[in-house]
């Protein structure tokens, strides 16, 4: 049975915190294909003033670029208006061939706020969700999804919940450490950081 790991986000932009994270769960699991998955507009996001998602998707791409075990896809950066974990699962599952297993992999705290996902249910229903730690945020009371998905999922879900590893990195820093002239070294690939800084993104 072939394994893939779906990882889903804004990715604005990629960091060695992601892939990390990626990996390690990829390894856990034993799968040998992590899916990266830029979101073009998020419904959680809506608010949020992202990069163009065609930055984003090419700031995946080059991060990857040569790691056979990850891909890029652009499904959800085609998709018109606010796209559901739903849909996405839902795409995947059509085009791989039936026998695959696939896992959603979200972090510790979106397993904090699943039960206001779209259609949970049937969400657990086509696929693992698979949850890495994040420095600072404790692991939720599960109590609260129990009417909304099966007594099975949820002990998948809560089986799934990996310890670590624990990557102090986020999104919201490396935009802050751009705006203010600071080096984003170490944080993310070189490559992604050359994209940042030819394309003038994140300094204001």
């Amino acid at each position: 049975m072939s394994r893939v790991v779906l990882f889903g986000g804004s990715f604005d932009p990629i960091h060695h915190g992601h892939l990390i994270v990626a990996r390690h769960a990829a390894e856990t699991l034993g799968a040998r294909r992590v899916v990266l998955i830029p979101g073009a507009s998020p419904p959680h996001k809506q608010q949020a003033a992202l990069a163009p998602a065609a930055d984003r998707l090419d700031m995946c791409r080059v991060a990857v670029r040569d790691e056979p075990l990850f891909e890029v896809s652009d499904w959800e950066t085609r998709q018109p208006g606010p796209n559901y974990t739903l849909y996405t699962v839902r795409h995947f599952r059509d085009l791989l061939p039936a026998e695959t297993r696939l896992y959603w992999l979200i972090g510790m705290d979106s397993l904090a706020e699943l039960a206001s996902w779209y259609h949970l249910g049937e969400v657990a229903s086509l696929c693992t969700l698979v949850t890495v730690g994040r420095p600072g945020v404790p692991r939720p009371d599960l109590a609260a999804l129990k009417e909304l998905v099966p007594d099975a999922a949820l002990r998948e879900l809560a089986a799934h919940i990996l310890d670590g590893p624990l990557i102090d990195i986020s999104a919201t820093d490396i935009r802050a450490r751009i705006r203010r002239g600071q080096s984003i070294r170490y944080l993310l690939p070189d490559a992604v950081r050359d994209l940042i800084a030819a394309r003038g993104l994140y300094r204001s």
